[in-house]
């Protein structure tokens, strides 16, 4: 494979050594990793993800924030949120008032402030959200495809696995950052949930606009990147950014690793959906020889299975859209799968959920990034991601390693008959399928899962 800066566009890198790459195990890790970040924080926290959960695992995370807060009053605590996810309960709870009474209550009931900016990528929640993940404590990057809440956080037994990077850069932290100032806090376009009164959506129709034009052109500066020298034992790191179905840098760095790769890919999506111009791109690769490892969520692994028929809503027909488009995919490639160029790994854990995302090319390039890899992904959501370019395989160990604890709970799919059939899907499913390919309603599904 050609060197990263000439196989994407790269508007700068980053030196970071290998030892500053650290990974954590489990979900549960994770939570005590940014707890202890937290409390040890001296300068500045910025948290960005879909959501933080009104449990309590993100009652937890708020509580250290405004002790953090409290113990250093100069602490700059900055927490961005999708703004209509966080004004809505759980699908189905109509009379809530999603995570923003929490973060009002909260921040009534203590004497400092921390900032909890909504933030409204497309005027409906459909139409696309903030899907950008990363979390700086002080000069730390914390890069994961968690949310926060019970489950993410593992906070019982039940756990939602992802994966959990910890970045000891400054210029990365910094640049993360200097996005979220310059596109949601300097703009202006996007409202604070913690503090008064929140306009809808409607009345600010217009910021919603102006943002969602600024976000499609808008690209992680990286700025500092003389933080760390350019020394050639170091790993280089590239930050991107992407919404929208033009001129989506990050789509773009995501087509160019799988169409340039020469011996090996290993993808990681929790549900099955690639985009056209993907699918042509993995084709290409099996043609020239590439072997293609796929680590997909098994149906039972997403978050809206349900396996009790009594109580089976229209939704919950999604993870058997899924493994649909999974068996359609296979049965077209059943002869990459004999030769061995192509792997498919269905994960389940009990009734634990699948959530992890990334690409791995030519064990040299490692793509951290919260992108589901899907439609929806690739032209609504605001999605980023950092890219590992490690010539000098650093980090192979760390990924192996990280590697042999994700698909330990994986099963291999030699064929279509391993997966199950659709005669035997409990009748409610069953019936939905069979009605949904009738009125081809499912085309829309696809659209926008």
């Amino acid at each position: 494979m050609v060197a990263v800066n000439s196989m994407v566009a790269v508007n700068s890198m980053v030196g970071i050594a290998a030892t500053d790459i650290d990974i954590a195990n489990t979900a549960a890790d994770f939570k005590q990793l940014l707890l202890a970040e937290i409390a040890q924080a001296t300068s500045r926290i910025y948290i960005s993800a879909l959501y933080i959960q009104d449990d309590t695992a993100g009652r937890e995370i708020l509580a250290a924030l405004y002790q953090a807060k409290q113990q250093t009053p100069a602490l700059d605590i900055c927490l961005f949120v999708d703004f209509h996810r966080a004004q809505r309960g759980l699908i189905g709870d109509k009379e809530s008032g999603g995570n923003r009474d929490l973060y009002l209550a909260l921040e009534q009931q203590h004497q400092v402030s921390i900032k909890i900016y909504g933030v409204p990528v497309k005027r409906k929640e459909l139409l696309g959200v903030l899907h950008l993940k990363g979390m700086v404590i002080d000069n730390v990057l914390l890069y994961t495809g968690a949310s926060i809440n019970d489950v993410y956080l593992q906070q019982t037994e039940r756990y939602r696995l992802d994966r959990y990077y910890r970045l000891n850069s400054q210029a990365l932290a910094d640049n993360f950052c200097e996005y979220l100032n310059r596109c949601f806090i300097d703009s202006a376009l996007a409202p604070l949930l913690n503090q008064g009164e929140v306009p809808s959506a409607k009345k600010i129709k217009r910021k919603i606009i102006r943002l969602t034009k600024l976000l499609k052109v808008a690209k992680y500066k990286l700025l500092n990147t003389n933080k760390r020298g350019s020394n050639s034992a170091e790993i280089q790191a590239s930050m991107f950014v992407g919404c929208g179905r033009r001129g989506n840098q990050l789509n773009r760095v995501i087509r160019d690793l799988v169409r340039n790769s020469q011996e090996s890919l290993i993808i990681f999506t929790p549900y099955f959906n690639l985009p056209k111009p993907l699918l042509r791109d993995l084709d290409a690769a099996l043609k020239r020889g590439v072997k293609v490892t796929l680590t997909v969520g098994d149906k039972k692994a997403n978050d809206f299975y349900n396996a009790d028929e009594t109580t089976f809503s229209t939704v919950e027909i999604v993870p058997y859209i899924y493994e649909r488009l999974l068996v359609s995919f296979l049965s077209r490639r059943q002869k990459h799968l004999d030769n061995g160029n192509l792997s498919l790994r269905l994960w389940q854990d009990g009734s634990n959920s699948f959530h992890l995302k990334g690409i791995v090319a030519d064990n040299r390039y490692h793509l951290l990034t919260g992108s589901n890899l899907n439609p929806r992904a690739w032209s609504l959501d605001l999605e980023n991601g950092i890219l590992l370019d490690d010539e000098k395989g650093q980090l192979t160990d760390k990924f192996n390693a990280e590697f042999k604890r994700i698909t330990e709970h994986t099963k291999v799919i030699h064929n279509i008959a391993d997966i199950e059939s659709v005669h035997n899907y409990p009748d409610k499913p069953r019936k939905l399928l069979k009605r949904l390919r009738m009125t081809q309603i499912d085309r829309l599904l696809k659209r926008f899962l």
